[in-house]
């Protein structure tokens, strides 16, 4: 089974095909700027779920936005804790640079 992952910027989101079907079998939405990427929310269609479509998603676009120099914002739940279990993409989080004192 072979999962592409495709940017489908004028959705704003990461697409899941497995094996060349033209259904999208998983999706993760995003938000991006100059210098950052947020991934918002991923979905799998329920028939795909345990074929490893999510994680296909979250690899192929972190690492698109490591070599696009961009910082990522991880608000799905699915995206961080994919994050966690794979420190080698940690340094890829966003950290605020505020300097603002209460």
């Amino acid at each position: 089974m072979a999962i592409e992952v495709t940017d489908a910027a004028q959705q704003s989101r990461y697409e899941a095909r497995i094996d060349g079907d033209a259904d999208v079998a998983g999706f993760a939405q995003y938000i991006r700027t100059a210098e950052l990427i947020a991934f918002v929310h991923t979905e799998v269609d329920p028939r795909h779920e345990g074929k490893g479509v999510g994680s296909a998603l979250v690899r192929e676009s972190l690492d698109e936005a490591r070599e696009a120099g961009l910082r990522v914002l991880a608000t799905c739940p699915f995206y961080t804790a994919w994050i966690h279990r794979h420190p080698d993409y940690q340094h890829l989080l966003y950290q605020s640079r505020s300097t603002v004192v209460d």
